[in-house]
């Protein structure tokens, strides 16, 4: 299947050499440009990407906001947002994941990289980037607490899951795949996939990304700074 992509980016340079290296993928296509928040909702609406990447900076309606909505909207349940930025280690980490997006990566990377972010994230997996390690979303999760407007603290749906689901959630907030969560556990990846599908549904995320800010905002997972 072809990955459909919407590229959401005030620089239109950018956005052109964004296009030239997804295009030039055989299981890729280019199906949108946006150049603000408010176009790229439209676009996500209008074309259904797969996947798309997009710019934390922005005038009007910014990449934060853009990516809440997208989120929020049941009709694109199936889009995924990788948010790009040119400063990784900062506060939009987890605002990020908190708006709903599935990771997020420098605008400095490698074109594999880039090209890499787009298969994980259209997967459904949780893409961080190399400097961005868990010690450092941790460290912001602290910082920043929970969201007091949450009516539902995570800690309370914890509740809902099993103990097995519980276990496979700390591995995950751990940065590990469904196969290696199945090599620890012994069992197959498919039983890890299921226990993953259920504790998504269970807590009300979106995919992986979401469960690690979970894990460590309910407290399952405590934060290690350094």
């Amino acid at each position: 299947m072809t990955i459909r992509v919407l590229l959401v980016d005030d620089q239109t340079l950018l956005r052109s050499a964004f296009r030239v290296l997804v295009d030039s993928e055989p299981d890729m296509t280019v199906v949108g440009e946006a150049a603000d928040g408010a176009e790229g909702i439209e676009l996500a609406r209008s074309q259904r990407p797969d996947v798309v990447l997009m710019d934390i900076r922005m005038p009007g309606v910014d990449g934060l906001a853009a990516t809440r909505l997208i989120s929020a909207d049941p009709e694109l349940d199936g889009v995924r947002v990788v948010m790009l930025t040119t400063f990784e280690v900062d506060e939009y980490v987890v605002q990020s994941l908190r708006a709903g997006a599935s990771g997020f990566l420098g605008k400095g990377a490698e074109p594999d990289e880039l090209l890499n972010a787009i298969r994980i994230a259209a997967a459904g997996e949780a893409l961080l980037s190399p400097v961005a390690t868990k010690g450092l979303i941790a460290k912001f999760l602290a910082q920043g607490g929970t969201d007091d407007d949450d009516p539902e603290p995570y800690s309370n749906r914890l509740d809902a899951l099993t103990g097995r689901e519980r276990e496979v959630l700390v591995l995950v907030a751990g940065g590990h795949s469904n196969d290696e969560i199945a090599e620890r556990l012994a069992v197959s990846p498919l039983t890890v996939k299921t226990h993953v599908n259920r504790a998504m549904a269970k807590l009300g995320a979106r995919d992986r990304a979401q469960l690690v800010v979970i894990a460590y905002e309910s407290g399952l997972v405590r934060p290690r700074v350094e």
